[in-house]
């Protein structure tokens, strides 16, 4: 019987990994580890391996150690695959997958709910009220259908979005260093300092890669809207934090909806109500002002999503153990 180790795997997983065990045939053992080089001896007897985690593996040693083990791939159950150092494991003889598309409307749906909390400055009115302030002065929302939305990256999460803010009535811009064909009825592409200029709220969704790291900073900010929010679904290190904060504590820019912020490994998927976020001192100062909403890493996190996480990988697993090709190897 195939033997796969999972690292990382969280509770609500637990379903899924055991539906998928009983289905195919499968000895899955699991851990709520992440795969390190203190935690690499686990996956010893192992015919497979599947990992998901934010922190970088912290030894590249680790996938020769993997490859000496007789294990033949390094699969993710995430899109992103920036905790890998796909160089190192590709050396060793590894093939590493991922799972790009395992629900894009997950990710699309939270960021649109994002885009109609800037359109209705719903930080403001949640902390006026909190502070039994319920005046409207300044409360004054922009329906949908009258704003202007811009898609920086618009794959298969941004191309999603943009269906949907189609079908709402929205002006959508759209800003990729791929132009989709199947996309341009639904949004005008632009460069990116046009997008910036004319939208009524920004919506990110790019891989983490040398070329995205910073791709929003002052210089950005500076040409948006001062009523303008940004939405960030994709990684944190996409935005320049210490360029967001003054953009917001300067009013360049009005609100930001952050799903993902620079050093949130040390802060999400925990409970920090006894030591607070003081470790982050970036994501404590956008915490405490009243024109960012922090949602934990959770635009994916949907009952279907998880199922797919899971399925896909562990099919790639399979695949790729049987010598079958997969669709889902990263170069």
């Amino acid at each position: 019987m195939t033997k796969i180790i999972m690292y990382s795997v969280r509770p609500d997983e637990m379903a899924a990994i055991k539906d998928h065990a009983k289905r195919e045939h499968l000895e899955i053992h699991t851990t709520t580890d992440a795969l390190s080089a203190s935690t690499v001896d686990q996956a010893n007897g192992f015919d497979g391996i599947v990992i998901q985690q934010r922190n970088r593996i912290d030894d590249d040693r680790v996938y020769q150690q993997l490859a000496d083990m007789g294990l033949k791939q390094l699969t993710s159950r995430t899109a992103g695959v920036d905790m890998i150092n796909v160089a190192a494991a590709h050396k060793a003889g590894l093939l590493v997958t991922n799972v790009p598309a395992y629900s894009p409307r997950s990710v699309a749906e939270h960021a649109l709910m994002q885009i109609f909390r800037v359109l209705r400055k719903a930080p403001l009115v949640d902390a006026q009220v909190r502070e039994n302030n319920y005046s409207w002065a300044g409360l004054q929302a922009k329906e949908i259908h009258s704003a202007t939305i811009g898609i920086i990256g618009a794959g298969r999460i941004g191309g999603t979005l943009a269906k949907l803010l189609h079908a709402l009535g929205a002006t959508v811009l759209a800003y990729d260093v791929v132009e989709r064909e199947a996309l341009k009825p639904l949004v005008t592409y632009v460069d990116k300092q046009t997008l910036l200029a004319k939208s009524d709220v920004v919506s990110l969704h790019v891989d983490l890669n040398p070329t995205s790291e910073g791709l929003i900073a002052a210089n950005d900010f500076s040409l948006m809207k001062p009523t303008a929010g940004i939405v960030n679904a994709s990684r944190g290190p996409v935005i320049n934090t210490n360029d967001l904060i003054t953009a917001l504590e300067t009013h360049q820019l009005a609100f930001a909806m952050l799903d993902t912020v620079t050093g949130e490994e040390k802060i999400f998927n925990a409970d920090h109500r006894q030591d607070g976020l003081d470790s982050q001192p970036n994501i404590a100062k956008l915490h405490a002002m009243n024109n960012v909403i922090i949602t934990p890493h959770i635009a994916f996190f949907t009952n279907i999503a998880v199922q797919n996480m899971v399925d896909i990988s562990l099919n790639d697993v399979q695949n790729i153990l049987a010598g079958r090709p997969t669709e889902h190897s990263v170069e």
